[in-house]
């Protein structure tokens, strides 16, 4: 009887010092899966910032021509931005592939092979990661 209470205290004691945000990124204890959730979550979150981001960016196309041709020019072809393309290509690819692998373990397709689906996907994630970046750049070095 006292382990089973030894053990319930121990699992109390875990979902407790997983809760809120701050349990998002909890390292003790967590497995693939778990490093799953939290990077759908960060990049989620990205997504979402980039979102608002893009609306503010967009607002430049209502002072006119040539202001969102000053934005292109000076801002969009910087390297920097370059770089936070692929950022995003990485952020909406890892959202996205993690989101079917969840959307196929919910529908009870692959609920016995969720840690090969998740190399699966992360595989192909980063084929096509290098893909889009590799045509980031050689669409710059056109411009």
């Amino acid at each position: 009887m006292t382990e089973r209470v030894a053990g319930a205290d121990r699992r109390v004691e875990r979902q407790g010092r997983r809760r809120g945000v701050m349990g998002w990124v909890d390292v003790r204890g967590r497995r693939l899966g778990g490093w799953a959730f939290i990077l759908n979550r960060l990049t989620g979150l990205g997504v979402l910032f980039y979102l608002y981001l893009h609306l503010i960016v967009l607002s430049q196309l209502a002072v006119g021509p040539s202001a969102w041709d000053s934005l292109l020019r000076n801002w969009f072809l910087n390297p920097v931005f370059l770089l936070l393309d692929v950022v995003l290509l990485a952020g909406l690819v890892i959202h996205g592939l993690n989101g079917v692998r969840l959307a196929l373990v919910g529908f009870g397709i692959v609920i016995d092979r969720q840690k090969a689906l998740l190399l699966a996907f992360g595989v192909l994630g980063a084929i096509l990661i290098v893909i889009g970046a590799l045509r980031f750049i050689s669409d710059a070095g056109a411009k």
